[in-house]
């Protein structure tokens, strides 16, 4: 069996089992604009209807390398203190695919006349699915992928905290509390390998500071963790010129590096585009990076508010 072939046969593995502590929860380099995915007390904290939609193409040219989309809309209520929102993911690895749907519910503070702190929950369902019966393996009695997993639904909820003023920003979220079980394999030798998910622990921060007439510098950072698996930093850092064009760099420990960009079309709409570059493990022989883009909207006829430009978060 080729190298290649290899490394797509134990990634399918881990996933399929999913008897090893891993990050599980997909990643995304426009974190700072998807902020509703991972922390659900940023609900309402825009001031507006806020519809933002994510594609993430990852390791592209590996095949059956992760494919994730998301769509998220969020929006204060009547009353300035709390906020709605509401997020879909589809995040397919292989022959396993991952379908959640999440209510997100905040209440939001106010501590001074330029800051607020927010607190949120969640609660929704992931239906997985795993195409595991039809995989050529070596060990044709191998009994992780004897049998397929066909829309196994699991309940989740989670919660998380955001404090936020007009040029920073700073989070700490858990948005999947319970660790569900997809599958039990019986092994011939009468023991379970159960297959669960892990809980992720999110801290999220960012601020802008004003170097010159029309030039700004965002940096931002997130930092995942969860159980028997390094943590994750995420590191970005960007510059706005004449608050409507974003270029920036990132890196992300043990993974990649990449450049961001992104444009404001028009004080409500956004887009943003980013590249990165596999440099951990084998995988930047195999792959040709990884892509995604990110759009934007802000819908005023939802807020009191006059729209503010620019919008940092």
């Amino acid at each position: 069996m080729k190298i290649i072939q290899k490394l797509a046969l134990l990634s399918v593995a881990s996933l399929a089992s999913l008897t090893m502590n891993a990050q599980q929860d997909p990643m995304f380099t426009h974190y700072m604009d998807n902020t509703l995915m991972i922390n659900p007390a940023y609900a309402g904290s825009r001031d507006a209807l806020t519809v933002t939609a994510l594609q993430r193409m990852q390791w592209v040219s590996f095949k059956g390398a992760p494919v994730t989309q998301t769509v998220t809309l969020h929006a204060p209520l009547r009353d300035e203190h709390l906020g709605l929102g509401f997020s879909v993911e589809n995040d397919k690895i292989g022959p396993t695919n991952n379908t959640s749907m999440f209510l997100d519910f905040a209440y939001i503070m106010k501590l001074t006349d330029k800051s607020k702190l927010s607190l949120g929950i969640n609660g929704g369902i992931t239906v997985f699915q795993a195409n595991l019966a039809n995989l050529q393996v070596d060990q044709a009695n191998d009994p992780t992928f004897q049998n397929n997993i066909n829309n196994h639904v699991s309940p989740n909820f989670g919660f998380g905290a955001y404090y936020y003023r007009e040029r920073f920003y700073a989070g700490v979220s858990v948005p999947n509390l319970l660790q569900n079980q997809y599958s039990v394999v019986d092994n011939p030798d009468g023991t379970i390998e159960p297959g669960s998910e892990q809980r992720h622990y999110y801290l999220i921060a960012g601020s802008v500071l004003h170097l010159a007439d029309n030039l700004d510098f965002k940096p931002t950072t997130l930092i995942k963790v969860t159980a028997a698996a390094p943590a994750e930093i995420d590191l970005t850092a960007s510059f706005i010129i004449m608050k409507k064009l974003l270029l920036g760099v990132m890196f992300r420990s043990g993974d990649a590096f990449g450049a961001l960009v992104g444009i404001n079309i028009t004080d409500q709409l956004h887009i943003g585009y980013s590249y990165d570059f596999s440099y951990g493990l084998a995988t930047p022989t195999y792959n040709q990076g990884s892509h995604e883009i990110v759009l934007r909207y802000d819908f005023m006829f939802f807020s009191k508010k006059q729209i503010h430009n620019p919008r940092y978060f």
